[in-house]
């Protein structure tokens, strides 16, 4: 029971929240070096156009930003001059507050654990390394690659020409059998495709 929970007796969660749900959600990266950069931009100018403002206002500007130069050229153009310029800022500041508010894609897989408070995540390439040593130690198979897809793990045999459907699902249930003993929280089923060699 949460805290809320007890402040609230009437409150009740809807939805608990899937181990793999909340897994994808702590596992997900911030854009830390985007809002780091950004915000390191806008406070480097926006202090400087301040420290020129109160120099000049005291009567002993620093020259650091040219304000002459950007009053001259303000007095040439008008606003409609400067409206395409402006939607390009505006769509680029969209972008970045966009940016910030979506997080990264992961780079780690979720994995199982006895402790909900525990999040623990595998590489997706070292996941991807040791489904395809698995299939190839399967009888038969001479090379195998592995992608993670979305919705399935598609895994490639090369064989040679005596090959059988039955070594096709040995490979898929080898594949299963270490997915189920790592603990992946995958959601996506193992689709085994085949190529012989020399086709």
């Amino acid at each position: 029971m949460t805290t809320l929970q007890q402040i609230l007796p009437g409150v009740a969660i809807s939805q608990q929240e899937t181990p793999l749900r909340r897994a994808n959600r702590v596992l997900k990266p911030a854009r830390t070096p985007a809002g780091a950069v950004v915000a390191f931009t806008l406070a480097a100018g926006l202090g400087l156009t301040a420290a020129e403002v109160v120099s000049a206002l005291l009567g002993k500007p620093l020259g650091l930003v040219p304000v002459d130069e950007v009053i001259e050229l303000a007095g040439r153009h008008s606003w409609w001059d400067l409206a395409y310029a402006a939607l390009m800022v505006a769509i680029a500041g969209a972008g970045l507050l966009l940016l910030a508010a979506m997080p990264g894609r992961s780079r780690l897989v979720p994995v199982e654990t006895r402790d909900p408070l525990i999040v623990i995540g595998v590489t997706r390439v070292g996941l991807r390394r040791t489904l395809r040593a698995v299939a190839q130690q399967v009888d038969g198979v001479e090379r195998a690659t592995v992608r993670l897809r979305r919705r399935t793990i598609e895994v490639t045999v090369m064989t040679g020409p005596e090959s059988s459907g039955a070594m096709l699902r040995q490979v898929g249930t080898a594949v299963g059998d270490r997915l189920a003993g790592v603990g992946a929280l995958c959601t996506g089923e193992v689709v085994v495709r085949l190529r012989r060699r020399g086709l």
